[in-house]
């Protein structure tokens, strides 16, 4: 199955309510385009986040399902967003992720999105339930000094191994900014399936 990569926030983990931690209901939403305005630098113990704005922004799409593998939807008009429809990918089967380096694809200063170094340090096979099936740990130093590793508002950036999808990040380890999690991508397709 080929796959056009569009970096969603939230893609990869569902919306939770700050409260309680749990997954809420939501049974639609709309799809809109956001602008990053700043970056606050994670470092262990804190982690940092894009900080971003949705004014004067355009509704690109809806949302039918929000989920532990993230939210989902339909994207109705993509001339509306900067995309390349021609470098679509395929998704990789967790069979086919190895140990070692990969690349994660990102945007944290509003320019196109770029791909930057990282390492897969562990993948657990058979992590059928959650959203942590993969530990990876950001190399790149470029991302790394402008982010300090995994921050809040790059959940969903795609993970790519060998030309192909294989997951999107979705937690960062509080203890040490430069590692986090990545859900399968096979997991986030049999979730897409089930949401039409």
């Amino acid at each position: 199955m080929n796959l056009l990569v569009i970096i969603l926030r939230h893609f990869g983990h569902g919306i939770t309510d700050i409260d309680t931690g749990k997954i809420l209901n939501i049974s639609n939403g709309k799809l809109i385009t956001t602008r990053v305005l700043s970056i606050i630098k994670g470092q262990n113990g804190n982690p940092g986040k894009i900080q971003g704005s949705i004014n004067e922004q355009t509704e690109i799409g809806t949302i039918n399902k929000n989920s532990i593998f993230g939210i989902y939807g339909k994207i109705n008009d993509i001339s509306k967003i900067k995309i390349d429809q021609n470098r679509a990918i395929d998704v990789a089967t967790r069979n086919e992720i190895n140990h070692g380096d990969a690349t994660i694809l990102c945007s944290v200063d509003g320019e196109e999105a770029k791909e930057y170094k990282i390492q897969i340090d562990k993948i657990y096979i058979n992590n059928d339930y959650d959203n942590k099936s993969m530990l990876i740990k950001i190399t790149d130093e470029k991302l790394l000094e402008k982010t300090g590793g995994i921050i809040q508002g790059m959940s969903g950036s795609p993970v790519l191994q060998n030309g192909k999808f294989i997951g999107a990040v979705t937690n960062v380890l509080i203890n040490d900014s430069t590692r986090g999690y990545v859900v399968f991508g096979d997991l986030m397709i049999k979730e897409m399936r089930t949401s039409y």
